[in-house]
C-alpha cells in the first residue's frame, strides 16, 4: 500500500495542524458512570490508545439532562463531568493527539427515565418517532415528546454555549455541534419532524433558524476556527424525515459558511447504511463550504484515497474502524490487516470490546 497517499498527509484545521487526514468519528459507547454521567478511567484509555487518528471526536455528549436520551453517555454540563474529560484530553494530549468533543442534545429521541422528575422528552413538535432507546439496560420505545414553547428556546441555545464553555476548560482543541441523525438541530431543520407555525416553522429559513443559531452561540464562544458541525442530509435515522432536503442543506450550509466554522462533518447516505439511499448532491455543500469538508459513511482505504484524490473532501472520518483497532492509522499506512468489531460490545460494559482490542505491535510480539 503507498505510503504517499493524501490520507497520510498533514492538514490545516483551524488552529491545528493534523498529521493526517484520518477522524475519528463520534461514536457512541454507554460507558460513563451512572448517575453522574462522567467519563470514568476507561474512557481515558480508550482515547488515549487512539491519539494518532489525525482527529479524535468524542462520543456524542449531552449539554444538559433534558438533553440525554440513552442510558450512560457522558455529559459535559457538570463539573464533575469537565473534570472527567480534562483527564481525557490531557491523556490524548500526552500521546500527541488533538480532540474536539461532540455536543448533542436528543430531543425527542429520550425516555421519561432519563428525564427531570420523569418528564417528557422536548421536540420541535408533539410527534413521537417510531424508534428506540436504550435505557435501564434494554431497548425501550421512545416517550412521546412535548412541543417546547418558544420561550425555552433561548435556554437550550444557552445551554449549547456553556457546554462549549465547559468543553474548553475540559481542555478540548474544539467542539463539533451535533446536527444530524434525527436528534433537535435535526429535528427542528426537517419538515417531517418540525410542524411548528412560529419563527422555528415552515419554511426553509425557519426551521434551520435553531441550527444556525446554536452554530453561533457556539462560535461566539469557541472561535469558528475551533468550531465544527456534523450534518445528515438524507439520513432516516431516528424517524427523521424532510420532502425536499437539497435546498434545505443548501441553504444551511450557506449559512455555517458565513459563520465561518471549521468544518462541516457530512454523513453521505444513510447513517451506518446505504450510502445511496436518496438522491443528494454533496458536491453542491462542498462547493458553498469554504472550509474542511469531512466526508463520512461506510468508508474504507480505496473509497477515502479515491474522494481525497478527487477533491471531493478534506478529512475522512472512520467510525467501527476505530473501534477496533485503536492504531488504525499505522494499519492502513502498513497495509496491515484490521481487526474485527464485536458488536455484543458496542453498547454499554466494561473494558471487553472497549479498551481490550490489540495493537500490531502488540499482535506481533504475541506470535
Amino acid at each position: 500500500m503507498s505510503q504517499s497517499t493524501k490520507l497520510f498527509e498533514p492538514y490545516k484545521l483551524g488552529a491545528l495542524t493534523l498529521p493526517n487526514r484520518l477522524v475519528m468519528a463520534p461514536l457512541t459507547r454507554n460507558r460513563a458512570e451512572p448517575g453522574s454521567f462522567v467519563p470514568g478511567a476507561l474512557a481515558v484509555d480508550y482515547y488515549g490508545q487512539r491519539a494518532s487518528a489525525g482527529l479524535l471526536i468524542t462520543e456524542a455528549s449531552q449539554i444538559s439532562q433534558q438533553g440525554q436520551g440513552y442510558q450512560d453517555t457522558p455529559g459535559i454540563y457538570s463539573k464533575e463531568q469537565v473534570a472527567g474529560w480534562r483527564k481525557v484530553t490531557d491523556r490524548v494530549h500526552d500521546n500527541g493527539g488533538r480532540i474536539f468533543i461532540q455536543i448533542w442534545h436528543v430531543g425527542r429521541i429520550s425516555h421519561v427515565a432519563l428525564q427531570a422528575n420523569g418528564g417528557a422528552p422536548v421536540a420541535p413538535s408533539a410527534i413521537r418517532a417510531k424508534g428506540k432507546t436504550f435505557v435501564n439496560g434494554t431497548f425501550a420505545d421512545v416517550s412521546e415528546p412535548r412541543a417546547l414553547e418558544l420561550s425555552e428556546i433561548p435556554g437550550i441555545i444557552e445551554d449549547f454555549k456553556r457546554a462549549t464553555a465547559n468543553a474548553l476548560a475540559a481542555g478540548f482543541d474544539g467542539v463539533e455541534i451535533h446536527g444530524a441523525n434525527g436528534y433537535l438541530l435535526d429535528q427542528f431543520a426537517k419538515d417531517g419532524a418540525n410542524k411548528r407555525t412560529d419563527a422555528y416553522g415552515g419554511s426553509i429559513e425557519n426551521r434551520a433558524r435553531l441550527m444556525l443559531e446554536v452554530s453561533r452561540a457556539v462560535v461566539a464562544e469557541a472561535g469558528a476556527d475551533r468550531t465544527g458541525i456534523r450534518i445528515s442530509p438524507v439520513t432516516p435515522a431516528n424517524d427523521v424525515s424532510d420532502s425536499n432536503p437539497q435546498p434545505l442543506f443548501d441553504h444551511i450550509v450557506d449559512g455555517l459558511n458565513a459563520l465561518k466554522l471549521t468544518y462541516i462533518h457530512v454523513i453521505e447516505g444513510a447513517t451506518g447504511g446505504p450510502r445511496d439511499i436518496a438522491p443528494f448532491d454533496y458536491g453542491s455543500l462542498r462547493k458553498r463550504f469554504k472550509q474542511a469538508y469531512v466526508a463520512n459513511n461506510g468508508y474504507d482505504f480505496a473509497l477515502a484515497n479515491q474522494v481525497l484524490d478527487a477533491n471531493a473532501a478534506d478529512l475522512i472520518a472512520f467510525g467501527k474502524p476505530f473501534i477496533s483497532n485503536p492504531d488504525l492509522v499505522e494499519r492502513l499506512k502498513k497495509g496491515a490487516p484490521l481487526n474485527d468489531w464485536d458488536k455484543n460490545t458496542f453498547y454499554g460494559g466494561g473494558a471487553k470490546g472497549y479498551t481490550d482490542y490489540p495493537t500490531l505491535k502488540a499482535t506481533e510480539a504475541a506470535e
